[in-house]
């Protein structure tokens, strides 16, 4: 049963990996389209804001780029949340492997706890 979840897991986390090759150009940050006169929306233009090294950042956008960026957003996107489940996966994996190994070591064998030495 266990061995089963194990790979499961493993599998599920080969297929993040398939799909993580498959990303193109991506952007982080997100795309407004901004007024100069806000009230009556007058003199539009698009901007980007991102967060780099921990200092935000504000660019302006073309209107003949702003799709691209919109797509450059999307792969980000698809990005931070597949290496989010690989992270989650993974923890899970090697807590799951913890408990099996844990199991399989005899009592008289099994190493103590720092805390209990």
């Amino acid at each position: 049963m266990a061995i089963q979840e194990e790979l499961q897991l493993e599998n599920k986390i080969k297929k993040i990996r398939e799909s993580l090759l498959t990303i193109g150009v991506m952007r982080s940050g997100s795309l407004t389209k901004q007024y100069r006169d806000p009230k009556n929306k007058k003199g539009g233009y698009w901007s980007l804001s991102y967060t780099s090294k921990m200092r935000s950042h504000t660019k302006h956008v073309w209107p003949e780029h702003v799709q691209e960026t919109r797509r450059q957003i999307v792969e980000y996107k698809k990005f931070k949340r597949l290496t989010t489940l690989w992270i989650d996966l993974s923890r899970t994996l090697c807590e799951l492997k913890t408990k099996n190994e844990k199991r399989n070591f005899p009592k008289s064998v099994r190493p103590k706890h720092p805390s209990s030495l």
